[in-house]
């Protein structure tokens, strides 16, 4: 069952999407799933957590703050360090929902929400149970591109450009908008499959959705350039990590890279053929990631369980 809901994070409210599972009972374990970079509740993440309901958790998935139906001006601005805060401020919300059980809480990031989610659980000891799909780093893919082959001189321009941007927009100007992805098919396809992955998935009915803007604002890059996901990614044990990534990802060795610097238990899974933005959708990836997933909760979710009844109250 969908319920529309709102809750607070640092300040400012969020549009969430909860999903309960349909059979009677409770209290559940929860999962709070978050969205990929330019995307909202409607498109991955709320694909992953209706599936996840069914299979017998409470899920939410929710606009980050400055996008989609939540609230922050400027609209569609990037913060890492806010996106962080609302993984935090959503765990807050399902731990103090009746039908939640808050000492089985996990939480899933899919793509840029891989890398907010990494910190955010490395320090909020809540999070009993942490998976990502096709986890990337925005602040290293801005810094150095896509398999770290971007000229310098290119997040120089960046950050020239945010640094002008913030002084119009002190002057009164609108904050002036970049672009997410190409226009066209032939100019997607020439940048790459990468591109064209997410051009597809993004600008197309496959899986677009009016409120994925396909713009942020611009001066978000220099707080996405100083952003790093994982440094802190060890913290997270003994807590379990799951690092999800298809074998055709571009951006595959920053989840392999991430897994390296975890501690054990950590599993890094591979869906064979998948590119990264196949598994937002594709009925032929998906499947393996949600049976992959729903063990991983069910496991540690319930051994939480287990282990809390036998702690004295």
């Amino acid at each position: 069952m969908l319920t529309n809901v709102t809750f607070p994070s640092a300040g400012l409210n969020l549009a969430g999407h909860l999903y309960t599972p349909e059979n009677a009972g409770g209290p559940w374990p929860a999962i709070v799933v978050s969205h990929p970079m330019s995307a909202v509740k409607e498109q991955a993440a709320g694909l992953y957590a209706e599936q996840l309901a069914r299979a017998g958790f409470v899920t939410l998935a929710f606009d980050a703050a400055y996008q989609g139906e939540s609230e922050g001006s400027p609209h569609l601005l990037e913060d890492p360090a806010h996106r962080s805060e609302d993984i935090k401020a959503a765990v807050t919300f399902l731990s103090l929902r009746e039908e939640v059980d808050p000492e089985r809480m996990g939480a899933l990031g899919i793509c840029a929400s891989g890398g907010y989610l990494a910190p955010a659980a490395a320090t909020d000891h809540r999070i009993k149970a942490v998976a990502t799909v096709s986890a990337v780093d925005t602040g290293e893919l801005f810094r150095r591109g896509v398999g770290r082959t971007q000229d310098p001189a290119i997040l120089q321009g960046m950050l020239d450009a945010a640094g002008a941007a913030r002084d119009e927009e002190a002057r009164g100007a609108a904050p002036r908008l970049a672009q997410i992805h190409p226009d066209t098919e032939e100019q997607a396809r020439a940048l790459g499959q990468h591109t064209y992955d997410g051009w597809e998935y993004y600008r197309t009915a496959r899986g677009g959705h009016p409120r994925s803007e396909n713009f942020f604002v611009l001066r978000s890059i220099d707080l996405i350039a100083q952003f790093t996901a994982f440094e802190t990614i060890a913290l997270i044990a003994p807590r379990p990590l799951l690092m999800i990534v298809g074998t055709r990802a571009a951006t595959a060795y920053l989840s392999q890279e991430a897994i390296e610097k975890a501690r054990e238990p950590k599993e890094l899974y591979w869906v064979d053929g998948a590119t990264h933005v196949d598994l937002y959708d594709r009925k032929q990836y998906v499947p393996t990631a949600l049976t992959k997933l729903t063990d991983f909760f069910a496991n540690h979710l319930n051994a939480q369980r287990a282990s809390s009844r036998k702690q004295p109250k």
